[in-house]
């Protein structure tokens, strides 16, 4: 019989065992405290745009790198620009914090397609490698509209 110590208590200290075994990186408790005022405030910024983005920057002058890469697929993908809104986070700490509660999703940037979380960068990243991402904005109607050569009028992707 072993009576002393398993090998998982003698090599990990206590408050590092409860960071191994925590199901999600936001304590169920703090949902929470996402006030009505900020949920409110969230699905309205969420409502008001088919294609929505909570970035830390603006796209014209995004603050990390990741929240650049995401502007520059939307971008490459050929999100019209009236139909797309962003939200920088940085300005408002509390957005901040809550659009992490809000989507359970630990990172920013965050892309919203027609209200629905769609994911962060490297999502975003995978799918415009697969054609996911076109599709997805396609059936949407968040692109330009395609001109047509011929007759020189437009029409929705």
């Amino acid at each position: 019989m072993f009576l002393g110590k398993s090998i998982l208590q003698t090599v990990v200290k206590p408050s590092t065992r409860s960071l191994l075994f925590a199901k999600s990186t936001i304590n169920p408790l703090s949902k929470r405290f996402l006030s009505d005022a900020t949920r409110k405030s969230i699905e309205d910024a969420i409502s008001s745009a088919p294609v929505v983005l909570f970035m830390k920057g603006t796209p014209e002058f995004p603050q990390c790198g990741f929240s650049r890469a995401t502007i520059q697929m939307l971008g490459q993908q050929g999100v019209d620009p009236a139909k797309f809104a962003a939200y920088n986070v940085l300005e408002d700490p509390e957005l901040r914090t809550g659009i992490k509660e809000f989507s359970d999703w630990p990172t920013i940037p965050q892309l919203y397609v027609n209200k629905d979380f769609v994911g962060g960068c490297d999502i975003i990243m995978s799918m415009g490698q697969s054609g996911e991402l076109a599709q997805l904005l396609e059936e949407s109607g968040a692109l330009v509209p395609e001109e047509d050569e011929e007759t020189g009028s437009t029409e929705k992707k």
